[in-house]
């Protein structure tokens, strides 16, 4: 797997910290895909690729469960796990720095404004796994682990009731993943973004058709 980016050793290096607890939404197939799509948009955009490697290979290296009141912390921990795990690697603080805040402002639920193009880059990268046909499957996979359905029995499109995304799969549609299209930072994520939500638009018609 560290052959799959452009600096191995430093892949070996951080591979081993890059997962607190592997599932099969945030697993090393995850990890790959992300820096493929890290590294597509970086083409276009730019940006420098060993922070992006490094922001890559640890940006869910530290795991909290969805349901989890401190959800919303995760990408924060994970970029105080990188610091220290960078420096030991004798990184300089500036470049540990610019890692770390990749890491944290690549999560939806920190609601962290990217502040660097790297961090904008990651960003859009690990929202694209989240749409398009790759993010259905992650989200009823997702909801199957935890316990949820795939919809409402009487009201799969929520039309009389509220939202409730623990409890279904497909109001997370509605909740998170038809809403990342508007927080994409680059113009080439924006792009790709823009094909991935009419797949899931597409997708979330025609299930509710068949549910209907």
């Amino acid at each position: 797997m560290r052959d799959q980016f452009p600096d191995p050793a430093l892949a070996a290096a951080l591979l081993p910290d890059a997962f607190d607890r592997t599932d099969g939404a945030h697993d090393p197939a995850h990890l790959l895909r992300v820096w493929r799509n890290v590294a597509r948009i970086a083409a276009s955009e730019g940006g420098d690729l060993q922070i992006l490697q490094a922001a890559t290979l640890l940006h869910d290296c530290v795991w909290v469960d969805k349901r989890d009141p401190a959800r919303a912390q995760a990408s924060r921990r994970a970029a105080t796990r990188a610091r220290a795990l960078l420096a030991a690697l004798d990184w300089p603080q500036d470049r540990i720095d610019a890692t770390a805040h990749a890491i944290e402002a690549h999560s939806f639920s920190a609601g962290i404004p990217p502040e660097t193009l790297e961090a904008g880059i990651l960003r859009d990268a690990d929202r694209l796994d989240a749409m398009g046909f790759i993010g259905v499957a992650r989200c009823f996979y997702t909801a199957g682990l935890n316990g949820g359905a795939i919809a409402d029995a009487t009201d799969p499109a929520a039309l009389a009731r509220p939202l409730d995304d623990a409890a279904f799969a497909l109001d997370h549609f509605t909740t998170k993943l038809l809403r990342l299209e508007a927080g994409f930072t680059t113009a080439t994520g924006r792009r790709l973004a823009a094909e991935r939500a009419a797949r899931l638009t597409a997708f979330r018609k025609g299930l509710l058709d068949e549910l209907a």
